[in-house]
């Protein structure tokens, strides 16, 4: 990423950006590259189209955080339709990736959960490089990976639309 494609169109010069800050811009789009990938060889080795996978991938981090998930919420975080998103979920319970059960506090409603044969297949297929993560994270002291932790935060915060 340079200077001037990171800038978009500007009205005006722009003061320069210090090099550290490039470099770290750089190094996020690196990582953005390499999660496609790894998304990539997900996906197709556990034989799902993109949306699938980022259903799968939110109900993980969805169920980690204790949250439930309705089919509502997956249409507005994949920006799908509602009939996409009944197909999508269609699809997942079919391969045995995820169950539709009542909502914990409204009966009436249903949430998808993930089964047991999703967990299995995505530790099976994302699991090594979990450990690598992992491995990476564990190398930097509390106070970094605060800060480390802090400026994700941060920096998630500001491309939200």
């Amino acid at each position: 990423m340079t200077e001037s494609a990171s800038d978009g169109a500007s009205a005006g010069p722009r003061p320069p950006v210090p090099p550290r800050v490039l470099e770290t811009l750089e190094g996020i789009q690196g990582l953005s590259e390499r999660m496609d990938q790894m998304h990539g060889d997900l996906k197709d080795s556990m034989g799902m189209n993109a949306s699938d996978l980022a259903t799968l991938r939110m109900l993980v981090m969805r169920e980690r955080a204790g949250q439930a998930v309705t089919a509502g919420e997956i249409a507005r975080q994949l920006g799908i339709s509602t009939a996409s998103t009944t197909a999508l979920i269609d699809r997942l319970v079919a391969s045995g990736h995820a169950e539709r059960v009542p909502h914990p506090q409204d009966r009436r409603a249903r949430i998808v959960v993930l089964t047991e044969k999703a967990r299995r297949d995505f530790f099976t297929h994302f699991g090594h490089r979990l450990a690598a993560m992992r491995a990476v994270a564990a190398s930097y002291e509390d106070e970094q990976l605060a800060l480390i932790n802090d400026f994700l935060a941060r920096l998630g915060e500001a491309l939200r639309d």
